[in-house]
């Protein structure tokens, strides 16, 4: 395998962080004594930003600060030219003191926006901030309130753990939005077996998310197959990284539906091929310049895709499971490199929520069935085993009908624990454990093309979030989330239950955290409120990065576990009602709509 390297691989500068040192204006002693400090504390923000932000792509944060303190209108403007060239796609002002907050405040309507009002009392910081966000909410540009919990001494220059917390959720939420903004999600297929997740709702895409649709039919996937659309160098490199690496797994086809050894290699040559062909079609290949196939060579600019594969796909040709596996790893045979988002059966819903998770988190994302509730009660007279620990209250198997991330497998650790790494973090020793991990068993009969389908079990321990984006006939899209930890179960009783599904599927099994009381009173009404069939499992509770980015693109938020003290979305939601908070969010998004419109 080759180093790691961070790259940009889509085409449009990555966006940056602009910090905005906002000041009192009025000469004459006022603004002169409060200079130093407010610049101190915007290069406070953006060095402790930039210290602790990377992009998906493993490059740093950057963050650009206004050439001077913003007193007006005038060097408001002055800060958004500036912003203008170099790509700012979300702002944080500060200040310690008061000022004048319609003529110093942000005004770009589509660009995410917080303010940090100092905690003093030498001068009013906590004034502007309230002024300022007054502002925002009256003029329908909502904005994040960031204010200490203690009163610090003016000139202090320490970001106290709560601030730093804050300023961390937003910029994440803040960075995934502009990051999507003028990118590409590509079906390659159509819809899947019926799935309505399947269906691109154009609208959503461009007005919420800000990412225009791109489309291929399958039947390219064939064309550059046997034109050698490719690169045919690397195709060998892959292939023979792949017979060295991946293991098959056992055959549960009958004994008149199992393909001969000769029609497996062949299998194995075709998903080789496919998963090159996907990864050109979502970002392009100059390679394939350099062979004659100039347009081919610039694909989609797609940070993110879905492959209907079932059935049109899967009854001729071998499944997608291999390609949709190594794309959404963290690795392959190139190396260590950032996971593709690439949706199973062209779910663009769930593909969605794995590009949100992804971008919070730079880490790979499992997509999966949320495919069966096993109750304490159920798994007990099925196998006589009575769970225990995280899953006494019962389990939800994930599950999905081919392929998910290796990461997925919890073969990476930190002190000890399993966990799902951003790629620059990965050791040649993880990959190497995840490989092993999983195993690739011809594909079952439904699959009447042939394939391989990946066959792990998630490690236990690990804290995850499942997530999922839902469209509403007459509401619009709305955001479910739940938080919790995979387990395990001993071997004899994950086979006796797995064997009831499928044993040639990857599997989770995962264990919400529960509440006592709504839709987290049980396991069983989780499952049972879950919008659909699928889900995106992020690695980390991260639903309160989650509930911030949904707030951003006026998604509500209909089902989450998420702790009070972790719910951060901007001030004008509290005017919706912040007593009912479920309500209030459904009418601040209802109200101000969707971010592009």
């Amino acid at each position: 395998m080759s180093a790691i390297q961070a790259a940009n691989r889509l085409q449009g500068n990555l966006p940056k962080i602009g910090i905005r040192p906002i000041i009192d204006g009025r000469r004459g002693g006022i603004r002169e004594s409060l200079e130093e400090v407010t610049m101190d504390m915007a290069k406070a923000a953006a060095a402790f930003l930039t210290e602790n932000l990377k992009h998906s792509c493993g490059l740093p944060v950057e963050c650009v600060i206004a050439d001077t303190c913003i007193g007006g209108v005038a060097e408001a403007a002055r800060a958004e030219q500036k912003f203008a060239t170099e790509g700012v796609g979300v702002t944080i002002s500060v200040t310690p003191s008061w000022c004048y907050p319609t003529e110093t405040m942000d005004t770009d309507p589509a660009r995410p926006k917080a303010i940090w009002g100092f905690n003093g009392t030498e001068r009013p910081g906590a004034v502007y901030l309230a002024a300022a966000l007054s502002a925002h909410n009256q003029k329908g540009l909502p904005a994040f309130s960031i204010y200490g919990h203690d009163v610090q001494d003016i000139g202090d220059r320490e970001i106290t753990s709560d601030v730093q917390e804050k300023l961390l959720q937003f910029a994440r939420a803040g960075l995934a939005v502009a990051t999507m903004r003028g990118k590409s999600y590509l079906s390659m297929g159509s819809v899947s077996m019926g799935i309505a997740g399947c269906i691109v709702d154009e609208s959503f895409f461009q007005k919420y998310l800000g990412i225009r649709n791109e489309y291929v039919d399958m039947t390219e996937f064939v064309r550059r197959m046997e034109l050698g659309i490719y690169d045919r160098g690397e195709y060998e490199l892959a292939l023979a990284w792949t017979k060295d690496n991946c293991k098959e797994g056992v055959d549960v086809n009958p004994e008149h539906l199992k393909r001969t050894a000769q029609q497996k290699e062949k299998d194995w040559e075709t998903v080789v091929k496919m998963t090159l062909i996907a990864r050109d079609l979502m970002i392009g290949n100059p390679k394939l310049d350099e062979i004659g196939y100039g347009e081919e060579a610039l694909g989609h600019n797609a940070i993110a895709a879905g492959f209907q594969g079932q059935r049109a796909w899967t009854d001729y040709f071998p499944n997608g499971d291999f390609m949709e596996a190594m794309l959404t790893s963290s690795f392959d045979w190139n190396g260590i490199r950032e996971p593709f988002m690439l949706a199973t059966e062209n779910d663009t819903l769930n593909g969605v929520t794995m590009l949100f998770g992804h971008l919070l988190t730079n880490a790979a994302q499992i997509f999966a069935d949320v495919r069966t509730y096993w109750s304490p009660e159920a798994v007990k007279r099925v196998t006589g085993h009575e769970l225990t620990g995280r899953a006494a209250n019962g389990v939800i198997h994930l599950i999905n009908s081919g392929p998910a991330a290796l990461d997925g497998t919890g073969r990476q650790t930190l002190n000890g624990e399993p966990v799902m790494k951003p790629f620059w973090e990965i050791t040649e020793n993880e990959v190497k454990s995840c490989l092993e991990a999983a195993q690739w068993c011809p594909a079952v009969d439904f699959f009447r093309g042939g394939g391989f389908s990946t066959d792990f079990t998630t490690r236990a321990g690990m804290p995850v979030t499942m997530a999922r984006i839902n469209l509403i006939a007459g509401l619009g899209p709305v955001l479910q989330l739940a938080e919790g930890y995979t387990v395990e179960l001993p071997g004899d009783v994950h086979d006796k239950l797995d064997k009831r599904s499928n044993q040639t599927w990857p599997t989770t099994w995962f264990a919400p955290n529960l509440t006592g009381e709504g839709l987290f009173k049980d396991v069983y009404t989780v499952m049972n409120k879950w919008g659909s069939n699928h889900g995106a499992i992020s690695y980390g509770h991260i639903g309160g990065d989650l509930i911030t980015l949904a707030s951003m693109l006026r998604i509500p938020v209909s089902m989450h576990n998420v702790p009070e003290e972790k719910v951060f979305r901007p001030s004008a939601w509290a005017a919706f009602g912040e007593m009912e908070p479920v309500g209030a969010d459904y009418r601040a998004c209802q109200t101000f709509g969707p971010l592009y419109r």
